[in-house]
């Protein structure tokens, strides 16, 4: 039973993680480089849009490339956080250390396969970027675990009538 266990949290928690992981270091790869991205929104905003200015396009363009590092990046220290987490509830800083610990690694790896990639450039920004990412994210799930604890610590009958539920 007990090896049961471990293999379904082993699953459920750290092999999301790790999927994520190996997506980030996809998106490193010369499929995902500014000239095939920019390729894509050349053709999805002018039919959304009409017709843009090359200037803007590249505001968009480069504002868009630096978004995906903090989504990327914040979700990969969600991931982390949960699989180090596990069955537990809450959020424990020992969680959220070792989950940026994972991101500031995963992101100089990052970086340093792309100065090897032809048409990716490496940049040390990009690295404190991916945390600065990850940093916001587990600072909102902070957030987030606390305004929980802080909601289920009303009296039953004020959480029954506010929530609805115990």
């Amino acid at each position: 039973l007990n090896l049961k266990l471990k293999t379904r949290n082993f699953l459920l928690y750290w092999v999301p993680a790790l999927l994520w992981t190996a997506l980030v270091f996809i998106a490193s790869s010369d499929a995902f480089s500014e000239k095939h991205t920019g390729s894509i929104l050349e053709y999805v905003l002018p039919r959304i849009f009409g017709p843009i200015k090359r200037e803007r396009f590249d505001l968009i363009h480069f504002l868009t490339r630096k978004a995906a590092h903090v989504t990327e990046y914040g979700i990969l220290a969600l991931m982390w956080l949960r699989a180090w987490r596990g069955a537990f509830a809450g959020w424990q800083l020992r969680w959220a250390r070792q989950a940026l610990a994972v991101c500031l690694a995963v992101a100089a790896l990052d970086e340093f396969h792309q100065s090897f990639v032809p048409s990716r450039g490496s940049d040390i920004k990009d690295v404190a970027l991916d945390v600065m990412g990850a940093v916001l994210f587990l600072l909102l799930a902070f957030l987030h675990a606390r305004h929980s604890a802080v909601g289920n610590r009303q009296p039953a009958q004020e959480a029954e009538v506010v929530g609805g539920r115990w």
